[in-house]
């Protein structure tokens, strides 16, 4: 399935029935005075979290989701139906905001979490509130609201507590693809991985972590070079980042060091926040150096990055040094336990949700219509 982590779609709610002016005339019933029902809600829509759906595909095709308007009213206290409302499903992590102004809708980070994308509109009045001991043959009536229509966008952010940056034939896929069951494409090109790529990496009975490897990243980013930043959001819900680097390159002409320290500044162009994370080095390759020159080696790159955290020099391809890796990672992880995530107002909601019962309510009309 291709993968696809950003839609903008539009959501129309429903309107709300018009009110009716009646009065109930029967045989012998003289003076039956005003029995015009209110009209029905009309359908909201609303977006939740399932863990069953890793991609924002349907939304890139079905652009336009509608809700029904509520019915109207009618004679004999006859209240209008409310229309069902609609449900879509997200991805867990999904980001909503609007898509005009850019404010932040919710942030669906858990299984179940619930947001309101467009309210539906209230349903008009009948004449049956209008009556009172002065007014006994009440004709007003007020038409429903219209329901809320605005364009909104997803920005699916994939929830892993360990990334993996570099860039293009670092040996990313090749590292994931040693400490995971994942099998993403590994080849002898740049940009093989076209998409994130998540694996989950068992260490003991009861012990694990998510982590992600997303496309490759090149001196010029910020400016579009490459895949650009655009898959730099998936490391922002991280909490340590791996920055594999190739210690052992085919190009006599590259600098490890000066390609580390791009890949440093290219984080902190995308996000301050995000170039803050604790990042760790991965030297990769080290199959490819003389047993004799590995420890000078890794030592020389240490020491011209002054670099202040963890260094662990592995070769991905024979998972020599993974084992100590993925432990100290693990370890790393049950130290520093994630932050709760924010419980969103509609989560503790059934997940099949169901029209509210229509109560009739006793407010002043905004703009009556008299029929006579």
């Amino acid at each position: 399935m291709k993968f696809v982590d950003e839609a903008v779609i539009e959501v129309h709610a429903g309107n709300g029935g018009n009110g009716v002016a009646s009065f109930r005339r029967e045989k012998y019933v003289p003076r039956g005075g005003p029995d015009g029902g209110d009209g029905g809600r009309g359908g909201s829509i609303h977006a939740i979290a399932d863990r069953n759906i890793n991609t924002l595909i349907d939304y890139r095709y079905a652009r336009i989701h509608r809700a029904r308007g509520g019915e109207n009213g009618r004679g004999a206290d006859q209240y209008g139906k409310g229309a069902e409302d609609v449900v879509l499903r997200v991805p867990v992590g999904t980001v909503i905001s609007d898509a005009d102004t850019g404010e932040l809708v919710a942030d669906l980070a858990t299984h179940g979490a619930q947001a309101l994308l467009a309210q539906g509109g209230r349903g008009g009045l009948g004449n049956i509130h209008f009556k009172s001991s002065t007014n006994r043959a009440p004709r007003q009536h007020t038409p429903g609201e219209p329901g809320v229509s605005r364009r909104i966008r997803f920005e699916l952010k994939v929830l892993a507590d360990v990334g993996l940056l570099g860039q293009p034939n670092a040996g990313k896929s090749t590292l994931i693809r040693a400490i995971s069951a994942a099998r993403p494409k590994v080849a002898d090109y740049p940009f093989t991985t076209l998409a994130p790529a998540l694996g989950v990496v068992r260490t003991d009975e009861g012990r694990s972590f998510v982590v992600a490897d997303i496309p490759g990243l090149i001196e010029g980013a910020a400016e579009g070079a490459g895949l650009g930043h655009r898959f730099l959001r998936h490391l922002a819900r991280t909490r340590l980042l791996l920055h594999v680097v190739d210690l052992a390159p085919l190009d006599p002409d590259a600098d490890p060091v000066h390609d580390a320290r791009t890949i440093a500044k290219e984080l902190g162009k995308y996000d301050p926040a995000l170039a803050k994370k604790p990042r760790w080095l991965v030297l990769n390759k080290l199959d490819l150096i003389p047993e004799d020159e590995r420890e000078t080696r890794v030592a020389a790159f240490v020491k011209s990055m002054r670099h202040k955290g963890p260094a662990f020099a592995i070769a991905a391809i024979s998972g020599e040094g993974c084992r100590a890796l993925t432990y100290a990672v693990q370890d790393w992880l049950d130290a520093h336990p994630a932050a709760p995530a924010p419980v969103e107002p509609a989560a503790a909601a059934p997940a099949v949700l169901t029209p509210a019962p229509v109560r009739a309510r006793r407010r002043r009309a905004p703009a009556p219509t008299d029929t006579r």
